[in-house]
């Protein structure tokens, strides 16, 4: 009997490699190369029919200026946070992948959008590979969802899911997960490199061409990244990411790619009995409480897609227990909070060297723009000298390493938003200072981190 022929893939990009080598030949990543067993390519005409043929097989050059794009309409899901983060609605043909933690509500949340087009009189199919259907009915009966309208299969093997969608002809189909499919044309056991790759490029071709808008759940890796290979995240039209502790009761959806709308969109949800529900005011969950003025606090206004959201920026600064301070974040980026601090000491003369500094986010959002420095700053600057900022003060704007402050993108509508939250004062860029005055805001322009810091001793 021959021995079948092994090969190295990547996890990230996929290249492979005839033998193992610490670094990828494609992505040159690390210990990224995983052993498997080749695969003998099966045309696909043989697989799934001969009307299945590839979309580049009879393109030509075209004119550019002689293409007339369809408008295509949105399907709304019914779901209005979901909704938003998939920039309106889903688009036919469109495929999405969502990942996110076990457990922390994907299958919830696309069960009950599906059962919203049901109801709609939307033709719909749920493919489980890790569920059967029992499962997935008491999961239904217990979020007391509509299922009559929603059609079920429990399949993990890729020909006969095909098959099910050409005769189902459904409007949207979910695939949960693209982990557990297999194809016979590959020998290489579900949830490899190889069967996912070709598995989510076998869909992708099959939504293109029929139209069916497809999601893909995808799994995560403990670094919260989407499991398997990079190219996963290429192949889709949307990726998104459910953020969130399951141990709280609410849940973050975030777009990081979509062809279809705007990236870094984020859609809150609240965990209850009857499945995960659309917050309306998110900012109300990012900003604490506190029944007087607290030293270490500092609101900050920031953007999340199209979505003004304010959060509260906590810090704790304290001495310095041993030899080596420690510089902790959750939910902003440590590297920055280093470069921040340097900045601080530079041209502000405030030192922390000896200081142990801790920097939260409240309500478990991540922050990625840079717009959050001047908040951070003035935290960390309210808890080492133990001074409270006044409570309804908000702050935005970047910080360079010169200590200017820069301006933030979206200045006006920000402003507009803590002023509508009741807000008075906002410590903002002087290139975003606004034009016309904001009822019942007063604007404190600023160039300069000493001007920052000079402003919060004078209250």
């Amino acid at each position: 009997m021959v021995k079948p022929k092994s090969i190295y893939s990547c996890t990230e990009c996929g290249a492979s490699a005839p033998k193992w080598q610490g670094q990828c030949p494609g992505c040159a990543q690390w210990n990224t190369l995983v052993e498997a067993v080749a695969d003998i390519a099966t045309p696909a005409s043989k697989r799934f029919g001969a009307n299945f043929a590839p979309l580049a097989a009879s393109s030509k050059p075209q004119d550019l200026a002689a293409i007339r794009p369809r408008d295509e309409p949105r399907l709304a899901t019914g779901v209005e946070e979901f909704d938003r983060v998939l920039g309106g609605g889903l688009v036919a043909g469109g495929v999405v992948l969502i990942g996110g933690d076990p457990g922390i509500g994907k299958s919830t949340l696309l069960l009950q959008a599906l059962a919203r087009l049901a109801e709609a009189g939307q033709p719909v199919l749920y493919v489980s590979g890790e569920e059967s259907g029992e499962q997935i009915a008491l999961r239904a009966n217990r979020l007391q969802l509509p299922a009559a309208g929603m059609r079920l299969l429990a399949e993990i093997n890729l020909e006969k899911i095909i098959a099910a969608l050409q005769d189902e002809k459904p409007l949207v189909a979910v695939i949960d997960s693209i982990q557990t499919l297999w194809s016979d044309a590959l020998q290489s056991a579900p949830g490899s490199v190889a069967q996912v790759r070709e598995c989510a490029a076998q869909l992708t071709r099959f939504a293109k061409q029929t139209g069916v808008c497809i999601i893909l759940v995808g799994h995560v890796t403990k670094e919260g990244a989407l499991a398997g290979p990079r190219v996963l995240e290429h192949i889709v039209d949307t990726v998104l990411y459910f953020e969130g502790d399951t141990h709280s009761s609410f849940r973050l959806v975030r777009a990081v790619k979509n062809r279809f709308g705007a990236v870094n969109e984020l859609g809150v949800f609240a965990m209850t009995d009857k499945g995960l529900k659309g917050v309306s005011n998110p900012s109300a969950l990012f900003l604490s409480q506190h029944a007087q003025d607290v030293a270490g606090s500092c609101v900050l206004v920031t953007q999340e897609g199209t979505r003004p959201l304010l959060v509260e920026i906590q810090a704790l600064v304290d001495s310095a227990m041993g030899g080596n301070p420690r510089r902790l974040t959750v939910g902003l980026d440590p590297q920055r909070l280093a470069m921040l601090l340097a900045v601080l000491h530079r041209h502000a003369g405030v030192m922390c060297g000896d200081q142990d500094v801790f920097v939260n986010a409240v309500g478990g959002v991540r922050i990625q723009e840079p717009a959050a420095d001047l908040a951070v700053l003035l935290a960390i600057v309210s808890s080492l000298r133990n001074q409270p900022l006044p409570g309804k003060w908000v702050a935005f704007g970047e910080i360079g390493l010169a200590g200017e402050i820069r301006p933030a993108p979206r200045g006006q509508e920000r402003l507009k938003e803590a002023a509508k939250l009741g807000f008075t004062h906002a410590l903002i860029p002087k290139a975003n200072a606004p034009r016309q005055p904001i009822k019942g805001m007063t604007v404190i322009a600023l160039e300069r981190v000493e001007q920052a810091i000079e402003q919060m001793r004078n209250g």
